[in-house]
C-alpha cells in the first residue's frame, strides 16, 4: 500500500458503512471501519422501526426506488443465510378521510410505476385483516418485511473481522487531510493514512465536509418519538399499518408497526432535536443548536412547513394530542395501552433553499466519498448500498 495503513477507510460503523466495507473487502481492498461508539448500529441503524420497506413511496427513476425494490426482494434470503430474523408480512396503507382516497390512489400508481405489488383493499376487506383500524380504503404492500436490523449490522461486522478488516469501535473521526499520496484520517486514537475515505458518518456526515460545501447542505437532526403498546393490547395491531403521508415531507407519519419480536410500536412523529444525538426531550448540545441557527436553510425550511412543525411539537408536548391523532386510525387505543419506547433521530440533509434532500446525496471529492443523505429505506437498501459505493470507489461503477 506505499506506506498507506489502509487501502480504503469507512467512517460509521451503521448499516451503509458497513455494508460498504463488506462490498470493499470482497473486492480485495484492504479496508477500516472507524465508529465512535463502542457497538455497531448505535444510532440511525439501531433506533428504527425495523421496516424493510417495498419501493412504495419513491420518485420512481430515483436512486431510493430502485435500491428499495430490488432489497425488498432479496433481504429476506441474505437474512436467513445470515441467521439474522425476517419477517415479511406485507402492511397496509390507510386512508382514513374520504379526502385521503385521492393521494391514496396516486400513491398506489407510483408503487407500480416502482414494480410494487399493490392492490386496493374496501374497509371490510381491512376488518379482515386489521379488525380495529378505523379506514375508508386502504392500499395492500405484500412486499413489506419487518428485519432485525441492528442484527444485521453486528453479522455484517462479524463477515467483516473474518475477512480481515480492521475494526476500530471507540474511534471519532476528527478531520480528513488531503495529501500528495492520499488522506491523512485524524482519529480520537491516532492517524490512519489511506488511499480513500467512504464518509458514512450519519448524523455527523456534514462535519467532514469542507467548508464551502456545508454552505450548501447540512444535517438537521429530528428526534422520532415512540410508543408500545402494552403486551396485554398488542392484539389492537396484527401487522403494519400505515397513513397517507404528506407528499411535501420526507417523513412517513406516525404508523403502527408489529416488528420481529411481536412487540408493537407506534410512531414516529419528527420533531426538531436540540442535539444530533437527542434521543431525549432534554438532551441539548449548544454546539449543535448554534450549528442548525446559523444555517439559512433551517430557517428557510422552517417558514415552509411551520405550521407541521408546531403541529408535531405540541404533539410531542401534550400526549393526549397525539392519542387524538393516533384514534383516527386506532378509535380502540387508549393513553394506559401505550407505554414508551426509545426513540430514533434522523439525520436530515437540507439545503440551502430550506428544502429537506428526498433521495440519497453522494457526493465524490476524488479522495473521499461523503453519503450526507442516507435516510430511509437506507437500512432496507444498505447491502445494494455498499455495494454501488464500493463500485464508485473501485471506478467499477458510474456516479450516474
Amino acid at each position: 500500500m506505499g506506506g498507506q495503513d489502509a487501502d480504503v477507510v469507512v467512517v460509521g460503523g451503521g448499516l451503509v458503512g458497513l455494508a460498504t466495507a463488506h462490498a470493499l473487502a470482497g473486492r480485495g481492498s484492504e479496508v477500516v471501519v472507524c465508529e465512535k461508539e463502542d457497538h455497531w448500529a448505535g444510532h440511525q441503524s439501531g433506533h428504527n422501526s425495523g421496516v424493510v420497506h417495498s419501493g412504495l413511496y419513491y420518485q420512481p427513476g430515483g436512486l431510493k426506488a430502485a435500491l428499495a425494490t430490488k432489497a425488498a426482494a432479496e433481504l429476506g434470503d441474505l437474512c436467513s443465510d445470515w441467521g439474522v430474523a425476517y419477517r415479511k408480512p406485507g402492511k397496509l396503507v390507510v386512508a382514513v378521510e374520504q379526502h385521503e382516497l385521492g393521494p391514496l390512489g396516486a400513491l398506489a400508481e407510483r408503487g407500480r410505476a416502482n414494480g410494487v405489488p399493490v392492490r386496493e383493499l374496501s374497509p371490510a376487506e381491512v376488518r379482515e385483516r386489521e379488525p380495529y383500524v378505523r379506514c375508508v380504503g386502504a392500499l395492500e404492500v405484500g412486499s413489506t418485511g419487518v428485519c432485525d436490523f441492528p442484527a444485521l449490522a453486528r453479522a455484517l461486522a462479524g463477515r467483516l473481522a473474518a475477512a480481515g478488516a480492521q475494526l476500530q469501535l471507540g474511534t471519532t473521526v476528527r478531520s480528513l487531510v488531503e495529501e500528495a499520496s492520499g488522506v491523512r484520517v485524524v482519529t480520537s486514537r491516532g492517524e490512519i493514512r489511506t488511499a480513500r475515505v467512504v464518509n458514512c458518518a450519519g448524523l455527523y456526515s456534514d462535519r467532514l465536509l469542507s467548508a464551502r460545501q456545508r454552505r450548501d447542505v447540512r444535517i438537521v437532526p429530528f428526534r422520532g418519538e415512540y410508543w408500545a403498546l402494552r403486551e396485554d393490547r398488542s392484539d389492537l395491531v396484527g401487522g403494519l399499518v400505515y397513513p397517507v403521508p404528506d407528499p411535501d415531507l420526507p417523513f412517513l407519519g406516525v404508523h403502527l408497526t408489529r416488528d420481529v419480536h411481536d412487540h408493537v410500536h407506534i410512531g414516529p412523529n419528527a420533531v426538531l432535536a436540540l442535539s444530533r444525538e437527542g434521543y431525549r426531550r432534554r438532551d441539548v448540545n449548544p454546539g449543535d443548536v448554534v450549528d442548525a441557527l446559523t444555517y439559512p436553510g433551517l430557517w428557510r425550511m422552517a417558514r415552509h412547513h411551520a405550521a407541521t412543525g408546531v403541529g408535531e411539537a405540541v404533539r410531542s408536548l401534550i400526549p393526549a394530542l397525539a392519542i387524538r391523532a393516533l384514534q383516527r386510525m386506532l378509535p380502540d387505543v387508549q393513553r394506559s395501552d401505550l407505554v414508551s419506547h426509545p426513540a430514533g433521530v434522523r439525520a436530515q440533509a437540507v439545503n440551502r433553499d430550506g428544502q429537506p434532500c428526498d433521495d440519497f446525496v453522494i457526493r465524490d471529492d476524488g479522495r473521499v466519498l461523503h453519503v450526507i443523505n442516507a435516510p430511509s429505506p437506507a437500512a432496507t437498501a444498505s447491502i445494494l448500498i455498499g455495494q454501488r459505493l464500493a463500485g464508485l470507489v473501485t471506478g467499477t461503477v458510474s456516479q450516474g
